[in-house]
């Protein structure tokens, strides 16, 4: 499977297509709307979420409910795009800077200066509006049509907020239903109820200095069988293709397996998992300090992710920057934004690593159609609980 983005921050739709989905696979739309209305939650969020209700709507590849094996077409609209119509506009536009919003200062930590530079654009919102965290909306609604296909093969996909600024969230292990329903009712994803307090008392001071944090976010995959991706080539590794999808992510600087960096400070004998064999499990882990990795391939055992998320640089309290007219220094021009996003993050970690599996999935057992699909991977069973 691939997939391809397209649409501006406040242009009048995100547009995505998804190509090699196998025909007949149940799409809940409602579902899939529900994973774009996570995204928009969570603490510390600003204006943005109030305007915008993302929904997906699907314009192609579906049929009565069912994908058809042809590229899936999804739209998000912009409700916003009725205040921006004249200058987004797609014609030719006259006027001054002003009026046309242009954009001659960029602001640190974002994507505007080495993208006016690289783009030759003299007005950096070219640059700004499609480099803007907004496309991770089209990414979730393609991560969601991804999930729905794991969906039918009995995989689950959890999220979770570990870490807030200078907070840090207790490690306390959930059934994996059980961590998604916590989380769910937390404004910021956390399972630890003091975390969540301190949290939620953290992102209000930084707000309120005009300041801004981010945070450290957990993906975790369960049901997913041994022999996803392969040793054989760097560029087939899985645990190489998630790292990379990762860090893909709008102000994601970092990624971990497992127990990850931890790892640097401990001895082997601490580090590896044991194998074990039973006639009921079959082969299994002792533990999981690999994150269900070894050798690019999946284990069995349950994928565990993390990401870390820098603060956002758009600030109330604007940091120097230089302006590209007059080569003056100036305090960077604000656009709007949240003072956390960690908690939406860790929703659309969980959809950047539901597609990644699911590629690899289907590079593994892959039909045209989800019921040849079902019996690559049923056959494949079988033959793995006869080794």
């Amino acid at each position: 499977m691939r997939y391809l983005t397209a649409g501006e921050t406040h242009g009048p739709q995100l547009t995505a297509i998804i190509e090699g989905m196998p025909s007949n696979v149940t799409i809940d739309f409602n579902e899939l709307n529900v994973q774009l209305q996570r995204r928009q939650k969570g603490y510390g969020r600003g204006r943005r979420m109030q305007i915008e209700q993302d929904a997906a709507q699907i314009v192609g590849g579906v049929r009565h409910g069912k994908t058809t094996g042809a590229p899936i077409a999804l739209v998000v609209e912009n409700k916003d795009w009725k205040h921006w119509t004249k200058i987004m506009n797609v014609e030719p536009m006259e006027g001054t800077d002003e009026e046309r919003r242009r954009v001659h200062r960029p602001r640190p930590g974002h994507a505007d200066l080495n993208g006016g530079l690289k783009y030759n654009q003299k007005d950096l919102r070219n640059i700004l509006e499609r480099s803007s965290a907004r496309e991770t909306a089209a990414r979730v609604a393609v991560g969601a049509v991804a999930r729905q296909l794991l969906a039918e093969f009995g995989i689950k996909v959890a999220g979770q907020v570990l870490r807030i600024g200078e907070v840090e969230a207790k490690r306390i292990d959930l059934p994996i239903d059980e961590l998604i329903r916590v989380t769910e009712e937390s404004p910021v994803r956390v399972v630890d109820k003091e975390a969540e307090a301190k949290m939620i008392a953290h992102i209000d001071q930084v707000k309120q200095e005009g300041d801004s944090i981010g945070g450290i976010v957990e993906c975790i995959i369960e049901g997913v069988p041994t022999g996803l991706g392969s040793h054989v080539q760097w560029d087939r590794k899985l645990d190489g293709r998630i790292a990379q999808a990762v860090v893909s992510i709008n102000a994601f600087k970092g990624c971990e397996i497992g127990i990850g960096f931890e790892a640097a400070g401990l001895r082997g004998s601490q580090v590896h998992d044991e194998i074990l064999y039973t006639e009921e499990k079959g082969f299994h882990r002792a533990t999981n300090n690999a994150g269900g990795f070894e050798g690019g391939m999946t284990t069995g055992e349950p994928i565990v992710v993390r990401g870390v998320m820098k603060p956002i640089p758009t600030l109330y309290k604007p940091l120097r920057s230089v302006d590209i007219d007059t080569k003056e220094q100036f305090t960077a021009q604000v656009e709007r934004s949240d003072a956390c996003a960690v908690p939406a993050a860790s929703v659309v970690l969980e959809h950047v690593v539901a597609w990644e599996v699911a590629c690899a999935f289907l590079e593994k057992f892959g039909g045209d159609s989800l019921e040849e699909t079902r019996r690559n991977y049923e056959q494949y069973l079988e033959q793995v609980a006869r080794y």
